[in-house]
């Protein structure tokens, strides 16, 4: 039986149709459509018999809702005061907080915990489940307290009331924090969780294009993101909404939480652009809900209708009052400060609330969430049922679905891996060696989903009949076409989309997909937020950064990173390994797929790089450094760093023949990894000698292990190859000239003479240092 509205097919079996007549007229009669964009009138009242036991096949048949019971309105009502009230109490008794937000999505929440979504309390990991991310994460207490409610055996009452306290095992964090049950990403810097969300939606298209079959949709849960303003300010969620668009994402509905403030104000002080219009443009359905302080019950349509949404992803514009409740509702002072005292004794005499009583949760609150768990636990027990249905229909596909589900490798990536003796020994691009590690990986592991930002033909990283991870419907100009079960993925130019969307399609289940992003290193300054929360969350990805040093040549400083090494080398849970050629590039795919709970980004040239199959040692890329080139007596170990390990091996031939100075090399790839290691090993590789870092970067970070650096001090130039080094003096020449000199200084004086001093050998150009010296020259 078709719907009214073409865009909302509702499908009743017919043994049900007398049964639930009166709840899809009832359902029509609060929905008015237009063309895109559906508005959701607040007056029309529905009552529980007209509803109660709802359950409809929507869309294409592959989503259903539940037994979606709406009580009155009364007890509805009191349950939306208590919220509120809670909400501001829970802000108050630390004097710390964001209440606004959070008092405002009040019926929102209530939508989506207690009669739309999918979800298992007492299972908060039950794979099939409904995500939610709250991408305006300061509103996380409004997260926390329906946790409690709804009963998530972590969150309970002396939990939640840890909000903003001194305590550190506090599950209520300042901001929805990945390691707690019920939170899916880590959300606070604002369009990252929106982003993320993407990524969640994304998962479930490919899983259940990979696994589902007739009869069997083991993966067909829908994603739920909570926004405000700020996500639609923010460019990474632009760039996030233009990519669900794109890919008809129709798992996705994202609900705006429309109150028009930020911290400064009103919105239209510094936005006044067409949301609606906008979101229609960019391929989403488009509902909107007037009245959404209160009218849970028009709420719960537009989520249905979302969940019905055959081919595009949902925007629910619903207008709230920020600080719902308090005197200065509707202003930016209720963001996220307090209310204070006086403000909540108004709130509760206003709201009928006992002015007396703090923190209270009623048993009738208790009550109206009673369901969630059995209801949580029949889910379980339907999803469970269906895959030991689908274990015996579908035994050999069903084996490599559980290992997805158990986060497991489909594949042996050790025996993907090619061998030392079958890498190059001529000087290669080390960014080719990273595409010859990975293709077959890609090609044989279906746990990974490997994607550039536009950059195909330069990061290596497409291998031999590769799919496209896209629509099924789309055909494109250029012939580029996929599928949902595609594994490589066009960002387009979108590179901290790329990083932040690429945190979504890891967080969905642990180990289920293994995200590598690609892209040139100074493009991931672009994507370095989505990279840093990766890491705050530990989430297992692996970042491709190609065009990795000066030796990029001719497209100029803008595309030379000499800065951004030290970021990443800085970053907390993140290993950034820079290899030196094949071998190390194999050694550092080894070591991203054993940090199964830390991002990876592997450096790599795009300039040919010398291959060194006698040094050169995968397994010492695993230890983060390791002797080299060894020599007994040597009076200086050289640090050799990865594009440029040649030049710190031509400088050891130089110091040795020209100045007689016996010379060790080490290779350094990865600090992270060297730190893991215990003090004999460290101490053993770097020696006691004088050492010096070889590497045209900004030195920052190597004074903990060398004495002296041979390093940049200014952005890079526009020449060729074969010119720019030896613009910034980066010759075995000058290099050796310089090294020499050092250790004479150190056989007059020793080398603790330099401990402490670190010595900065490049001082032949230094554009802009030198400007700045001069600047401040009267404070030397």
């Amino acid at each position: 039986m078709r719907g009214p509205p073409t865009w909302l097919a509702i499908f009743i079996s017919a043994r049900r149709i007398l049964r639930y007549t009166r709840s899809c007229i009832a359902i029509g009669k609060l929905i008015k459509s237009t063309k895109s964009l559906l508005i959701i009138m607040a007056p029309t009242r529905v009552s529980e018999d007209d509803v109660a036991h709802t359950s409809a096949n929507l869309g294409n048949g592959s989503h259903h809702i539940e037994n979606v019971q709406l009580e009155e309105h009364k007890k509805t009502d009191f349950v939306l005061k208590s919220f509120r009230a809670m909400i501001a109490d829970l802000c108050q008794q630390f004097n710390m907080g964001h209440p606004g937000s959070a008092m405002g999505m009040a019926a929102i929440g209530v939508a989506l915990w207690k009669h739309v979504m999918k979800y298992s309390p007492h299972s908060p990991n039950y794979f099939n489940r409904d995500r939610f991310v709250l991408s305006n994460g300061h509103a996380c207490v409004f997260l926390y307290t329906f946790l409690h409610l709804v009963g998530y055996k972590h969150m309970t009452y002396e939990q939640l009331t840890s909000y903003h306290s001194k305590r550190w095992d506090s599950f209520a964090p300042g901001h929805p924090e990945i390691e707690h049950d019920g939170v899916e990403v880590t959300t606070g810097p604002l369009g990252q969780g929106l982003a993320n969300a993407v990524g969640l939606a994304m998962a479930t298209k490919h899983l259940g294009a990979t696994y589902n079959r007739e009869g069997f949709d083991m993966v067909d849960n829908m994603t739920w993101c909570m926004i405000g303003d700020a996500c639609l300010q923010e460019g990474v969620g632009m760039e996030a909404i233009q990519l669900a668009g794109h890919w008809k994402l129709n798992n996705l509905c994202v609900m705006y939480d429309n109150n028009s403030i930020t911290c400064d104000g009103s919105v239209d002080m510094c936005s006044s652009d067409d949301v609606n219009a906008k979101m229609r443009a960019c391929g989403f359905e488009v509902f909107e809900v007037e009245h959404g302080n209160d009218n849970v019950e028009s709420i719960v349509k537009a989520l249905i209708a979302a969940r019905a949404s055959k081919d595009k992803p949902t925007f629910i514009n619903i207008k709230t009052t920020i600080g719902y409740g308090s005197a200065n509702a509707g202003l930016a002072g209720v963001h996220g400060a307090p209310l204070g005292k006086d403000d909540i004794i108004q709130i509760k005499r206003t709201f009928g609330l006992d002015v007396d009583q703090h923190l209270t949760v009623s048993q009738e609150v208790y009550d109206y969430f009673r369901g969630a768990v059995p209801r949580g636990k029949q889910l379980e027990k339907d999803w469970n049922s269906l895959l030991e249905k689908y274990t015996s229909t579908h035994p050999e596909l069903s084996v490599e679905f559980k290992k997805r589900i158990a986060g497991e490798m489909t594949a042996d990536w050790n025996e993907l891996i090619p061998k030392k003796e079958d890498l190059p020994t001529t000087p290669t691009p080390s960014r080719k060696s990273a595409g010859a590690v990975c293709n077959p990986l890609a090609e044989k592991i279906n746990t990974f989903m490997i994607g550039t930002a536009d950059l195909t033909p330069s990061v290596n990283m497409a291998w031999n009949n590769k799919t496209d991870f896209q629509t099924p419907l789309l055909r494109t100009s250029c012939g580029i076409n996929g599928a949902y079960t595609g594994r490589y993925i066009h960002w387009g130019i979108r590179e901290h989309a790329m990083a932040a969307v690429s945190n979504g399609l890891a967080a969905f289940n642990k180990g289920t997909i293994l995200p590598v992003t690609s892209s040139f290193f100074m493009f991931y300054l672009y994507a370095a937020p989505g990279v840093r929360m990766g890491a705050l969350q530990g989430l297992q990805t692996i970042h491709i950064a190609t065009h990795d040093s000066i030796g990029a040549g001719e497209d100029g400083p803008t595309h030379q990173p000499v800065e951004l090494a030290a970021l990443y080398r800085a970053m907390p849970n993140f290993l950034y390994i820079r290899p030196c050629d094949g071998e190390e590039v194999a050694g550092a795919f080894a070591a991203a797929l054993r940090a199964t709970h830390t991002p990876t980004m592997i450096s790599v040239a795009r300039q040919e790089t010398v291959q060194y199959p006698l040094s050169s040692s995968r397994d010492g890329v695993q230890r983060g450094a390791y002797i080299f080139i060894d020599e007994p007596d040597a009076a200086v170990t050289l640090l050799g760093v990865g594009a440029e390990m040649v030049f710190a091996v031509d400088t050891a031939n130089l110091l040795t023949k020209t100045y007689g100075i016996k010379t060790r090399i080490v290779s350094f790839p990865c600090q992270r990894l060297f730190e893991a290691q215990t003090p004999f090993y460290r101490h053993r590789v770097l020696g006691s000698v004088l050492r010096v870092v070889i590497e045209p970067y900004a030195v920052h970070g190597w004074e903990r292990y060398a004495d002296a650096g041979y390093s940049m001090h200014s952005f890079g130039h526009s020449l060729p190859r074969s010119e720019i080094y030896s613009r910034f003096e980066f010759t075995a020449e000058k290099i050796a000239q310089k090294v020499s000199g050092l250790v004479d200084e150190v056989e007059k004086n020793g080398v603790e003479s330099l401990r402490g001093d670190f010595r900065d050998l490049n001082s032949g150009y230094k554009t802009g240092h030198e400007v700045f010296a001069s600047a401040f020259a009267e404070y030397r």
